[in-house]
């Protein structure tokens, strides 16, 4: 080899080596540009999340500003680029409309008779007509065809609903009764927008100036897109079961069946495009739509996807919108431009309320409600901007009009904390403003509960309750014993329906049965000695176990009630052991806990019914358990009730935290009992029980003892020794800042609804004889600074 050639390698490697190290540069330069995106995105959010404002807003300004930026701007001229950033939103595109898709149950369709979708169908029904006919007048020269105006009527119509229902988590009223209605709502409005979308795709090409298309092509786009929703819904199925099947949860995902399934989805997905030039994007919605939702795989690919949207496609999303629609080309200094924003803007808001509010007067919901749904079911998303965008893309607008559009989406978008809040101050006036738990009531006030039975078995044991909750005989106590009765098809087809207070009696023999038990053991121990100072009303929680919570709630708000006190689940044995109990009335139970306006009372009846309680002598031997914490301030509270009965002799047992002798133990103790919220909390528990301890234990009426214990395990075996000591105890079901006694117990409690303290002394394995009263303090306090986040206004 001569030198030259030599020579002539030599530069040929130098220049390829040259030009690769430059590509690599340059990809190293755009990552950093794209992780600036990110960065900008977070640190804005951060100002407007004050503001209660979506991370879409700090996403839209950061990218629209950077990318008109000249030295950016410059840089991303290159045709190379801006095709790359094209790919990477058509592809996100697709996969975001496949998701929104995914997520829509296919049996949707079978619930137009709901109240969401009546409030959908007319939003969308009124919204689609009067844009239908004031479109027109935005003067768009570029698109003054009847098939473009009647499409973007169907976008002015439409809701976003991924970005409507993550509004509506993020603002805290996701599990309210309007929050879950205007979710659901906005589903089907989605839903119906974006198929009269795919039907319009079909009837008129936007690719050729939507003319119609011809008859042949309409038949035969029809014909595959139908089969392709076929194969989706009828041998997707098979397919993701096969590979559920195989890769069951907990075990890693095989590769090849992963690799399977993304293929298969991909291939469905393509199909019609491929074979009839139909939309990528909305024949990927379609084929979401029939797809199954449920199972590994589906669940994944919606994680996967959605953590690349929020990761790596929404700030690159609106940097691909500045890039293609210029600031220097939006028309600001015309009224027109405005008066368009302006116009779209209050085309779909007043298409929605006045929808939202004709179909609210037919369903009989109050006018602000039904305005606050057609507001937020107006929010527009990610998907409306991106066919704004394309509009001046394929020259149907100019590019200050599509300008105009994603400036009237965001408008949407920006009210939306401030209907939630109005939808919170609402809320919040119709809250109860007092708290309604033992704790707060006058000694020298009448005590009002609410005693829950399940059956005759229950009647002993909520008899002798109520004897030593009475406390003083005067004012004494008014207790509504409500029968939880089970509404069966066997109970709805015995019932009467009468005029007056009582409007339904049921005739069922076995429930007829059971309520003259209940009442006749109570009244035998009403008119006995020991009857004075209990006032009793008889009611009727008739329901199905699902809906009995709201029965039971709603008696103790109308009724002013303070505890309500429930049955265990479980039934103590002839063996003295607890069966396995009801399942259903266990759900009952954990619901009220949730859902109850005043405070709650479990009782586990081992003995205390069969107890005979006497006024000249000790029958009753009674211990409240005292750690912290607002349900343990109950459970004191209710001890000084009992305290005045003469047959029971009480004990307050309190457990306070002894520093450990090591360092590192002793650092941990100080540490947590320094934090503000723990100071508080102790304060409070020191000024509670300061006051029980003058008036009960200081006149010698009730017996104290402390006990110094380190941590849980102690706690657990000063528990095991109290078994044969007492027949009732107090103790209150949680709420305890100082959970250092208590740590660890959570993890394998096998009833959590009675809490740690109350699960070990209510097992199977301790004292057969020992009755267990778990009480929770009822609380104002929730997410929304005094209401509680499944709040109903509706």
């Amino acid at each position: 080899m001569d030198i030259g050639n030599w020579r002539n390698m030599t530069n040929a490697a130098l220049c390829t080596n040259g030009s690769m190290t430059f590509r690599l540069a340059t990809v190293a330069v755009y990552m950093l540009g794209f992780f600036f995106i990110v960065f900008l995105c977070n640190f804005l959010h951060i100002f407007l999340r004050r503001l209660s404002q979506p991370r879409i807003f700090s996403e839209c300004i950061v990218g629209l500003f950077l990318s008109n930026l000249p030295m950016i701007r410059k840089h991303t001229k290159a045709e190379g680029i801006r095709n790359t950033i094209e790919y990477v939103v058509e592809v996100a595109m697709v996969l975001h409309m496949f998701v929104v898709g995914l997520e829509v149950d296919p049996n949707i369709f079978l619930e137009i008779h709901l109240p969401e979708a009546k409030v959908a169908y007319s939003g969308v029904l009124t919204t689609f007509v009067m844009a239908s006919f004031l479109t027109p007048f935005l003067d768009i020269p570029e698109a003054a065809s009847v098939p473009f105006n009647l499409c973007l009527s169907v976008i002015v119509s439409g809701t976003a609903s991924p970005l409507l229902t993550r509004l509506i988590t993020d603002l805290k009223i996701g599990k309210s009764d309007i929050g879950r209605f205007v979710v659901s709502a906005g589903v089907h409005t989605d839903l119906v927008a974006t198929l009269l979308i795919c039907i319009g795709f079909v009837v008129f090409d936007p690719l050729d100036g939507f003319y119609y298309r011809s008859v042949k092509t309409v038949v035969s786009m029809v014909s595959l897109v139908a089969f392709e929703m076929l194969v989706a819904a009828k041998v997707t199925p098979l397919i993701m079961n096969w590979v559920n099947r195989e890769n069951p949860e907990g075990k890693p995902m095989k590769c090849s069946h992963l690799v399977l399934a993304v293929a298969y989805v991909v291939m469905i997905c393509s199909f019609s495009p491929l074979c009839v030039k139909y939309n990528k994007i909305l024949s990927s919605f379609l084929a979401g739509v029939f797809m199954p939702r449920d199972g590994r795989i589906a669940k994944m690919m919606i994680i996967q996807i959605n953590y690349f949207f929020n990761a790596i496609f929404y700030p690159l999303f609106f940097f691909w919108v500045g890039t293609e629609a210029q600031f220097r080309q939006f028309q600001a200094g015309k009224l027109q431009t405005w008066a368009r924003i302006a116009f779209v803007f209050l085309i779909a808001t007043v298409g929605k309320l006045i929808g939202a509010w004709l179909s609210g007067l037919m369903l009989g919901f109050h006018w602000q409600d039904s305005l606050a749904t057609g507001l937020l079911l107006n929010i527009k998303g990610h998907f409306h901007v991106y066919l704004a965008i394309m509009a001046s893309t394929m020259n149907y607008t100019s590019v200050s009009t599509s300008l105009a559009l994603v400036f009237a989406t965001l408008l949407t978008i920006i009210y939306a904390p401030l209907v939630v809040s109005s939808i919170i101050q609402r809320a919040r006036r119709h809250a109860p403003t007092q708290r309604m738990a033992l704790q707060w009531v006058s000694p020298s006030s009448e005590l009002r509960m609410l005693v829950c039975l399940h059956g005759a078995q229950h009647a002993g044991g909520a008899a002798n309750l109520m004897a030593i909750s009475r406390g003083p005989s005067d004012p004494g106590i008014v207790v509504h014993l409500t029968d939880m009765v089970e509404l069966t098809d066997r109970i709805a087809a015995t019932l009467a329906h009468n005029e007056g207070m009582d409007a339904v009696t049921v005739t069922d023999p076995k429930v007829v049965e059971m309520r003259e038990q209940i009442t006749n053991g109570v009244n035998s121990y009403l008119d006995g000695e020991d009857g004075d100072g209990i006032t009793t009303h008889r009611m009727l929680a008739l329901s199905t176990l699902s809906n009995m919570h709201q029965d039971v709630c709603i008696l103790a708000e109308d009724l002013s009630i303070s505890l309500i006190v429930l049955p265990f689940h479980k039934q103590q044995e002839p063996g003295g052991r607890l069966n396995l109990g009801h399942v259903g009335f266990r759900h009952v139970n954990r619901k009220i806990l949730r859902h109850a306006p005043c405070s709650v009372g479990i009782l586990v009846d081992r003995g205390l019914g069969a107890t005979v309680l006497s006024r000249t002598a000790i029958s009753l031997y009674a211990a409240v358990i005292f750690i912290g914490g607002k349900d343990d301030r109950e459970a004191l509270a209710f001890a000084g009730r009992v305290a005045c009965h003469p047959g029971v002799k009480l004990t307050v047992i309190r457990f306070l935290l002894e520093p450990a002798g090591d360092s590192v133990s002793s650092l941990v103790t100080m540490a947590r009992a320094n934090t503000l919220e723990h100071q508080e909390e102790m304060k409070v528990d020191d000024e509670c029980f300061a006051d029980f301890y003058d008036r009960h234990v200081a006149g010698g009426h009730v017996a104290y003892m402390e006990k110094y214990l380190t941590n849980s395990g102690q706690t657990f075996s000063t528990l095991r020794s109290l078994e044969a000591q007492h027949g009732l105890f107090i103790v209150g079901r949680g709420g305890r800042v100082n959970s250092l006694l208590t740590v660890g117990m959570n993890d394998w409690e096998e009833c959590p609804e009675l809490g740690p303290i109350g699960d070990i002394l209510s097992a199977s394995d301790f004292s057969v004889t020992a009755s267990v009263f778990v009480i929770q303090q009822h609380s104002l306090k929730g997410e929304l600074d005094g209401l509680q986040e499944e709040f109903s206004i509706m």
